[in-house]
């Protein structure tokens, strides 16, 4: 008897099955850059412009945050629009949460970065322990995406609180904190570029080090001149970012990530 010959789906069928994030890509560090700089302007908004406070700030994007995952894991496949939306409701969200736990609970920034950093390692191991893998390129089922999205609201909350604890430091400033973090992720990619290490953990450490840049730059743009910033408006600086965001999706089309 003679069997059927086993057809194994294509690379390009097999790629659009595993995964609805994008690849990374120098567009995808630049959304994410300015996304994570959104994040601070919009979350500022609701908590100080409108004076919503930072738990009230914190139950509304973290309703929105859980709306938009649960539309991410439902689909079919990777939309741009839906993926970004949703990083910068995790940043927003991630705004909020951090102020709240660093003021509101009066742990401090120290207190808030090491608890945040202990959510990140928890969320990432068991991730690992459960699937297998932490690397975004494999992200095969809703499973994994629930991870995903969990571990990015993590890290996206303590680059809020790292970015505000820098800042704060004697004779530092927001414009100085985002200059150490921005020397920080040129020492990632030059680990990336150099050497062998992981670049899983590379990609999750750059990932975390971005959202402190765009807490500092969110900062500078909104903050009062005598605490140096520019004292723009936050509303309006929130919609230029967007818009800048919006631009750069189209002008720099996101394709979904391959396994490697």
């Amino acid at each position: 008897m003679k069997t059927a010959p086993v057809v194994l789906p294509s690379d390009d069928v097999f790629s659009d099955l595993i995964t609805k994030v994008p690849a990374i890509t120098l567009g995808f560090w630049a959304i994410k850059i300015l996304a994570t700089t959104l994040g601070e302007t919009a979350g500022d908004t609701v908590s100080m412009t409108l004076n919503l406070g930072y738990l009230t700030g914190s139950a509304i994007f973290i309703a929105i945050l859980i709306a938009f995952v649960f539309c991410q894991v439902r689909s079919s496949r990777f939309y741009p629009f839906l993926y970004w939306v949703t990083i910068i409701a995790s940043t927003t969200a991630g705004t909020t949460m951090a102020d709240f736990a660093t003021r509101s609970l009066g742990i401090g920034y120290l207190g808030g970065s090491l608890l945040l950093l202990s959510c990140v390692l928890i969320s990432l191991f068991i991730w690992y322990r459960q699937v297998g893998t932490i690397n975004v390129n494999r992200i095969h089922e809703p499973r994994s995406e629930v991870f995903y999205w969990v571990t990015i609201t993590f890290s996206q909350t303590l680059g809020t609180a790292l970015g505000d604890w820098t800042s704060d430091l004697p004779n530092m400033g927001y414009l100085s904190a985002a200059g150490v973090f921005a020397g920080m992720i040129g020492v990632v990619i030059s680990l990336h570029l150099f050497t062998k290490i992981s670049k899983v953990w590379l990609f999750w450490i750059a990932f975390i080090l971005t959202r402190p840049l765009g807490a500092a730059v969110g900062d500078f743009l909104d903050k009062p001149v005598a605490d140096g910033g520019l004292a723009l408006s936050r509303p309006i600086a929130s919609v230029i970012l967007a818009a800048a965001i919006v631009i750069l999706i189209i002008l720099m089309p996101q394709r979904a990530a391959r396994e490697e």
